[in-house]
């Protein structure tokens, strides 16, 4: 019984279903595969950290900062302007300074304590508060008691100032035969008929501020509305730039200082009517002389209080209210 039990241990018997394991004796040894070479180990990255090297982040920006004692008090005062000035925005003006302030209200509370002022003093305070180096227009804005709703109620015109506007007019004429001579010798600029309105049309030549045309040219002229009506050089007879009369008085007019005026949508009048270099006499003259005319061109149609406001004032200076 222990011989039977020995070789039952000793020879196992397959299981039912199994392939038979194959005899040791008989199985073909394998290939050895060749060993791999171990790869040398990485070499550690260095640290660049702030705490590995043992100086602060800011150190090699600080490093390469010059010192304060070596830099010039310009180069200090254009690092400060740069570290304190903040980022522009567009359409925002910069803040003004203390100086301008404090000036612009001493000047405001004095006009405003004087309220509305003749001309002649008006003038003066307009005088003695320049403030700036460029020689400002002398501006005149009036407020009209009109319905610009109503074709009957515009107020437009033009009007010769005694001592000009303080500024070349450069005059171009439309016209033809013998006053092409007569307009030139007034002092027109440009003077023609086919030869400026072909220059023009193709050429989109404007150099010009204000344009005359004779009576006949108008049938050629009105052509030129596209060009010259958004510019508002068109020649109208409202605006007297269309010429009936004498073409060489006309163009003395324009060149001396004749200015135009219109209404706007809220029935105001605005006018340049000098410059404020020009002595205090002539400013009065001029200013004078523009409120008449707009006296003159009152509507017959309006009742009541024409003329509401007036106000002077300069290019960059205050509105001071006038009494007249």
């Amino acid at each position: 019984m222990a011989k039977k039990q020995v070789d039952g241990a000793a020879e196992a018997k397959p299981v039912d279903g199994a392939a038979p394991a194959p005899a040791e004796d008989k199985a073909e040894p394998k290939e050895a595969k060749p060993e791999k070479k171990p790869r040398p180990p990485k070499a550690p990255k260095p640290d660049k950290s702030p705490a590995a090297e043992g100086t602060p982040a800011s150190a090699p920006a600080e490093a390469a900062k010059p010192e304060p004692s070596k830099l010039s008090p310009q180069a200090v005062a254009a690092a400060a302007d740069a570290a304190g000035k903040k980022k522009k925005r567009a359409g925002v003006a910069p803040r003004r300074g203390k100086k301008l302030r404090n000036q612009l209200k001493n000047l405001e509370q004095r006009v405003s304590k004087e309220g509305a002022m003749a001309l002649p003093k008006a003038v003066s305070l307009l005088k003695s508060s320049k403030r700036v180096k460029f020689d400002e227009t002398v501006e005149i804005h009036m407020s009209l008691g009109v319905d610009t709703t109503q074709s009957d109620q515009l107020v437009r015109g033009t009007v010769p100032l005694p001592h000009g506007v303080g500024k070349t007019v450069r005059v171009v004429v439309f016209c033809q035969g013998d006053n092409i001579g007569k307009a030139k010798e007034a002092g027109a600029d440009f003077a023609g008929a086919d030869d400026l309105l072909e220059k023009i049309q193709k050429q989109n030549w404007l150099d010009f501020d204000v344009a005359l045309a004779t009576q006949d040219l108008m049938g050629k002229v009105s052509r030129l509305g596209k060009v010259l009506g958004p510019r508002g050089l068109m020649p109208t007879p409202k605006a007297g730039t269309v010429i009936t009369g004498d073409v060489a008085q006309a163009v003395k007019d324009f060149k001396a200082g004749k200015v135009e005026f219109r209404t706007d949508k809220g029935g105001n009048v605005h006018a340049g009517v000098g410059k404020l270099s020009f002595e205090e006499d002539k400013i009065a003259a001029n200013v004078a002389a523009f409120v008449d005319a707009i006296r003159a061109a009152k509507p017959s149609g309006i009742k009541g209080n024409f003329v509401k406001s007036i106000t002077l004032s300069s290019t960059m200076g205050p509105g001071i209210a006038l009494a007249m």
